[in-house]
């Protein structure tokens, strides 16, 4: 009798035991731990931020009535939806905090902002500090000129003035291409594109160098095309991503998911086709059809599913 006693109290003790670990890890859950620093962060104040930029269109840019809408930003939206089921909070909220091209990266790296949704160069350098998504688009370096400007070689760049926004990798390719052609140039810089492209305008510079989806997006927006051209070979090669903290592997299968499930989908064409085919909310139409490389590596994420999963 004592020996059956003593294994119903040790049965009885054990399961007692486990209800109360379970119900521990449970708790735990509930308070964040076992999620990676940004998810606990964003599960204890129940917010998310997302950086935001106000003159990158069609990526990252202001509505009439000053939202932050644009591609980069939707993108991050599925990112939000896949991060609230992970950290069990349906009602997760969104703010948006702005980010300048200067600024960006330390602000990620900070935890300022929780997701960069702007137009940013994945490279290897950035790589070092920050953490990028899957390909999301596939730029490159040219000019904005004057629509009469002769300028469309890096030899017509002699001695002329060029305007780059500060802390953009198209900073480094002009001054890269400044040293390999000994062209003289006098090379200023400004806080965002539009302070950059307002110095084109008011004849401060001869040319605006950014990546030439972002020059196509703002002589759209300011409807300047009798003004401008964007003109000249790649003079840098671009493959934007979002940004979010490095070191945090479960905050990385999170992004690298969400792009996975628009590539099963087949969401990212369509999207890309509403912010850079379509007419924008604001107005205006890029027409920049997909490109060739872009489409590949949407489809290389479906192919992918299955693989990772």
């Amino acid at each position: 009798m004592r020996q059956t006693l003593g294994r119903s109290i040790g049965v009885g003790g054990l399961l007692l035991a486990g209800c109360c670990l379970l119900a521990t890890a449970a708790a735990a859950q509930s308070d964040g731990e076992g999620l990676s620093p940004t998810l606990a962060a964003i599960k204890s104040r129940h917010t998310i931020h997302l950086g935001y930029r106000e003159s990158s269109p069609p990526f990252s840019f202001l509505d009439q009535a000053n939202r932050p809408i644009g591609y980069s930003l939707e993108l991050c939206q599925a990112v939000v939806e896949e991060i609230a089921t992970a950290v069990d909070d349906p009602d997760l909220k969104i703010e948006y905090v702005k980010v300048t091209s200067d600024d960006r990266i330390p602000a990620v790296v900070q935890g300022k902002i929780d997701l960069e949704c702007g137009s940013t160069t994945a490279n290897a350098e950035r790589s070092k500090q920050v953490a990028f998504s899957p390909l999301m688009f596939v730029a490159g370096t040219k000019l904005m000129v004057a629509k009469e400007s002769t300028i469309s070689a890096p030899k017509d760049l002699q001695g002329k003035t060029v305007v780059v926004t500060k802390g953009t990798t198209n900073e480094q390719a002009m001054h890269a291409l400044d040293k390999k052609f000994n062209l003289g140039l006098k090379i200023v810089t400004a806080g965002d594109h539009e302070q950059s492209y307002q110095m084109l305008v008011d004849g401060k510079v001869d040319a605006f160098a950014t990546d030439d989806i972002l020059l196509y997006g703002l002589i759209a927006r300011h409807k300047s095309q009798d003004k401008f051209k964007v003109t000249g070979d790649y003079l840098s090669y671009d493959p934007y991503g979002i940004m979010f903290r490095k070191g945090e592997p479960q905050l990385k299968e999170i992004v690298e998911r969400t792009f996975r499930k628009l590539g099963t989908n087949h969401d990212l064409v369509p999207l890309y086709n509403k912010w850079f085919v379509a007419r924008l909310p604001t107005g205006e139409r890029m027409n920049v059809a997909i490109s060739p490389q872009l489409e590949d590596a949407f489809k290389a994420l479906d192919d992918s599913e299955g693989v990772n999963d």
